[in-house]
């Protein structure tokens, strides 16, 4: 007998899609636009970051409601909503003549984003797929790698044209033209919930016995457990150190004199690196757990910032770039793929998506403070090099934390899958 199709298939390459685009296009090479918008229109730089602000600020608030939302409208309708904030949000950008245009178009970039995502693929994965949960995130959310990679190269040469300051509004018309493609497709194809799932469920029922997928804990009970709160504060501080710095790498680069043509491949090979490296990071949770996932990357998170501080327009700091291009991106799953899996590993799916949208919500409160206070250091002293050591600091700091919460949350695991028999 042949077998049947499985539509999730089709579901998984349509947020591979979707990452793909909105996160690549729209997210990941913001820092191409820094130099060029806040030059041609002569606004300081520490202004401008407060429409960064603006739009995780909003994400975080969206996100907080992710659930309820989801439950109330579905992912489809809510999917649809955010492209189209996506759309105006670009559009926005490409007419903007002052700083509080950029601010209301990062409101609805933050909505945007919030609805076509991190969370809301963590929906789709977690509805249409029971096993290898892992591995599938981590394939769908390095499509921003790809995508970024590929909208850097066509951004870069519009947003740089030669004797035209005001390039980047081109390059957001284009950006604009590319959703509304990719959004027709989203909708005609997409489905709100498998038909047949009931098999699905009776298999991962039974691997919740073992592995990291487990029944877990109501959010009531999960609230009043101190390594809760204390993981968000690691969360938050993550999420501040990784966008403060991914945010002004390319800014940094052109300010201590590397070209602007090498800066963009740099970021090239950056955004391939990221593919590469949230499959992998997918790939080694399923294999090997949390634990060892989170300090490979945290540990390769110190690194690279420390390195990102110390480059200069040298042979070596040519090489010190292209060296952060390429393992910054294994750091970075820590605020997008590994959201999903925290929440998953250390609560269970019983509160699965009311943590995922906290979690997501504070790593998104981090992007807030982050950006203009590395944007307002660097107004400060002329450089981004200080503030750059003290992230590094920080995050130093988080990984033991953070580390000594996991000890804690696995304990209380234990205890329960022991008192439940699972």
């Amino acid at each position: 007998m042949k077998k049947k199709f499985d539509y999730k298939w089709v579901i998984v390459g349509l947020s591979f899609l979707m990452v793909f685009t909105c996160l690549g296009f729209c997210s990941s090479n913001k820092s191409i636009y820094l130099s060029a918008i806040t030059e041609a229109l002569q606004i300081k730089r520490s202004l401008f970051a407060i429409g960064d602000s603006c739009r995780f600020i909003t994400t975080a608030v969206v996100n907080m409601f992710f659930g309820t939302l989801v439950n109330r409208f579905g992912t489809k309708k809510l999917i649809f909503a955010g492209f189209i904030c996506l759309i105006s949000s670009m559009l926005i950008y490409s007419v903007a003549d002052h700083v509080i245009w950029f601010y209301v178009g990062s409101v609805m970039l933050g909505i945007g984003l919030s609805w076509t995502t991190t969370s809301m693929v963590g929906c789709i994965i977690k509805k249409w797929c029971s096993e290898n949960r892992g591995t599938i995130m981590g394939a769908v959310l390095a499509a921003n790698g790809l995508g970024g990679a590929l909208a850097t190269q066509i951004v870069t040469s519009i947003i740089y044209q030669e004797g035209n300051i005001f390039g980047y509004r081109d390059a957001y018309r284009l950006v604009a033209i590319i959703l509304v493609c990719v959004m027709t497709v989203i909708m005609i194809f997409m489905r709100e919930n498998p038909k047949e799932n009931s098999a699905e469920k009776n298999i991962a029922d039974k691997k919740k016995a073992r592995g990291q997928n487990w029944s877990g804990i109501d959010f009531r009970i999960a609230r009043t457990k101190p390594y809760y709160y204390i993981a968000l504060v690691c969360v938050f501080f993550t999420g501040m150190t990784l966008q403060g710095i991914t945010g002004c790498a390319a800014a940094h680069m052109k300010d201590v004199g590397i070209d602007p043509a090498y800066v963009g491949a740099v970021l090239s090979i950056h955004s391939l690196a990221l593919t590469a490296f949230k499959f992998l990071t997918g790939m080694m949770y399923d294999r090997f757990g949390l634990r060892f996932t989170m300090t490979i990357c945290q540990i390769t998170a110190v690194a690279v910032m420390l390195l990102l501080a110390f480059i200069s327009a040298s042979p070596a700091g040519h090489v010190m770039a292209m060296v952060y291009g390429i393992f910054s991106s294994l750091a970075l799953p820590l605020e997008t793929i590994m959201l999903p899996i925290f929440a998953s590993d250390m609560f269970g799916d019983r509160s699965f998506n009311k943590i995922l949208g906290i979690f997501v919500s504070v790593n998104t409160a981090g992007y807030a403070v982050g950006s203009p206070i590395i944007n307002g250091a660097f107004d400060i002293w002329g450089t981004y090099k200080p503030m750059l050591i003290v992230f590094c600091l920080i995050m130093a700091a988080t990984t033991v934390v953070l580390q000594l919460t996991l000890t804690v949350s696995n304990r209380e695991k234990r205890k329960v899958i022991e008192k439940c028999g699972e």
